[in-house]
């Protein structure tokens, strides 16, 4: 068994394909204003749009009962921090060293924080 696709609610669909594909280089596969997909090398990326209001306490979602985070992987993540930085992106956990590898956290446009690893 493998994991086939992960869904991100949002709150704002143009705002989070934006963010998925201007800021952290997903290609788009497929946009509408309730779905959309991007191509990854692995399981499919989906937005879904929500009428959900956004979190008001980002540590107390972050890692409560019922909540995912997706985890994404690059090939220099000091390189890929530096971006994030100089786009604004809010960092949730610089890149550390955890269990022998590099990771940092990043929180996207609805508040859901996402970490970012590099590739062995």
């Amino acid at each position: 068994m493998r994991v086939n696709y992960t869904i991100v609610f949002v709150s704002d669909m143009a705002r989070s394909v934006s963010f998925y594909r201007d800021v952290l280089g997903f290609p788009l596969k497929y946009e509408t204003p309730e779905w959309s997909e991007f191509a990854t090398d692995g399981a499919t990326l989906a937005l879904h749009r929500s009428d959900g209001s956004e979190p008001d306490d980002l540590a107390a979602q972050s890692e409560s009962a019922g909540q995912c985070r997706p985890g994404f992987q690059v090939g220099n993540l000091e390189e890929f921090h530096r971006k994030m930085l100089e786009q604004s992106v809010p960092c949730f956990q610089a890149p550390t060293d955890v269990f022998g590898a590099k990771l940092a956290q990043y929180v996207d446009p609805d508040g859901l924080v996402f970490s970012v690893g590099e590739e062995a």
